[in-house]
């Protein structure tokens, strides 16, 4: 018993220390608190913090990540971000590229729909903006083209939904304006 007395006083004394150097943690990683980052497979969310919890004795750090459109916090180690595909917001370089990319004529593979259903659900998870622009351009339709199939539609509204959230967050606008500006720049082609 007298081991679990000992242990509990440098439990605390490690917790203060942990909450001390919270704040200078964010100056030596790649992201601080506030910032807008792209997980492949959530899209768009904000670090509000820098954390760092006990797994199995060893005190691992963690970025928290929320997720506002799905109401998620994600805790990321923050050794294994780069890893797991974390990034930050593209460059105004690769959004141009990418609303390129939506100009362009779309390329859909004649093979059957199960198999391009999960090339696109691997390019919208890519956490690649140029790709998931590949999905919105291949998957839009016009007023005068056949309806889509609900497996379609899905697909197309989460492509167009991760494109457009982090076009606001790069914009900093809203997600309505930036899918009203992805539909103008879709419709343009139709024209």
């Amino acid at each position: 018993m007298t081991t679990l007395s000992a242990d509990k006083p440098a439990t605390s004394k490690k917790d203060t220390t942990k909450k001390a150097s919270k704040t200078s943690m964010t100056s030596k990683h790649d992201y601080k608190t506030g910032d807008f980052v792209v997980y492949p497979a959530h899209g768009v969310g904000q670090i509000v913090g820098i954390e760092t919890q006990s797994v199995a004795g060893i005190d691992i750090e963690l970025y928290v990540i929320a997720f506002e459109q799905e109401k998620m916090t994600l805790r990321v180690p923050t050794s294994k971000a780069k890893a797991a595909g974390m990034r930050g917001l593209a460059s105004t370089d690769v959004i141009s590229s990418a609303l390129k990319t939506l100009k362009g004529r779309a390329r859909i593979k004649r093979v059957m729909w199960s198999r391009r259903a999960q090339e696109y659900e691997a390019k919208i998870n890519s956490g690649n903006l140029v790709q998931v622009a590949e999905v919105v351009r291949d998957l839009h339709r016009n007023a005068d083209q056949p309806e889509q199939s609900y497996s379609e539609r899905q697909l197309y509204e989460t492509a167009l939904d991760r494109m457009a959230r982090e076009l606001a967050a790069a914009e900093n606008t809203d997600r309505d304006a930036a899918v009203a500006k992805l539909s103008k720049t879709l419709t343009k082609v139709a024209s």
